[in-house]
């Protein structure tokens, strides 16, 4: 993918952040907080295998 591509896609991707957070920022705390949940999960499974495979 040409650079020129993919700045154009990243600053694309920043714009509609500013955007959601500016004019719905109840559904962007919403996915945030979906977000964090889904990591934290995600966290606590590989903790959990970590812990099994240890003892």
């Amino acid at each position: 993918m040409p650079i020129v591509l993919k700045k154009l896609l990243a600053w694309g991707l920043v714009a509609f952040l500013i955007y959601f957070v500016a004019f719905r920022p109840n559904g962007a705390a919403q996915l945030v907080s979906t977000i964090g949940t889904g990591l934290m999960a995600i966290a606590q499974g590989i903790g959990d295998f970590l812990t099994t495979l240890m003892t």
